[in-house]
């Protein structure tokens, strides 16, 4: 993940963009966390499985249920990947890591190609919104 994101690009991002970020950063923190188990360094490793639940606890957080059955599925999921992060938080268990890493990594890989297909719709979505509120704004006076 780029370290030099500051709140200002961050808030240039769409939704879409903020997720895909969120994937990329609870991969990182699994791959660190793995790292720090094989160093015996378990108090690192905790803290970034703690970050990585965080993170999934925060993207089933933002699901849109408007979405269809897929947020239902990904709400699934994500309840199941947390529940798999704390267990191998307690147990310091790579092979679980491991699992919830290929997980994201198939749910991430999917999420970045429907945002390659679809890159402008959400723009227009926003742009909409944002000339109704203006449009609002101007009766308002």
């Amino acid at each position: 993940m780029t370290t030099s994101l500051t709140n200002e690009t961050l808030y240039q991002k769409s939704p879409q963009e903020l997720t895909a970020l969120l994937y990329e950063a609870c991969v990182t923190n699994l791959e660190n966390a793995i790292i720090f188990i094989d160093q015996k360094d378990f108090i690192q490793a905790n803290e970034k499985l703690k970050l990585a639940s965080d993170i999934v606890h925060r993207l089933g957080a933002g699901l849109n249920y408007g979405a269809g059955i897929i947020a239902d599925q990904l709400e699934q999921i994500y309840n199941y990947m947390a529940d798999r992060l704390v267990e191998a938080n307690i147990k310091k268990d790579k092979k679980i890591i491991n699992e919830v890493i290929h997980l994201l990594t198939e749910i991430m890989s999917s999420w970045n190609e429907s945002m390659k297909t679809k890159p402008n719709s959400m723009a227009k979505r926003t742009t909409a919104k944002v000339n109704v509120y203006e449009t609002n704004s101007l009766y308002e006076k």
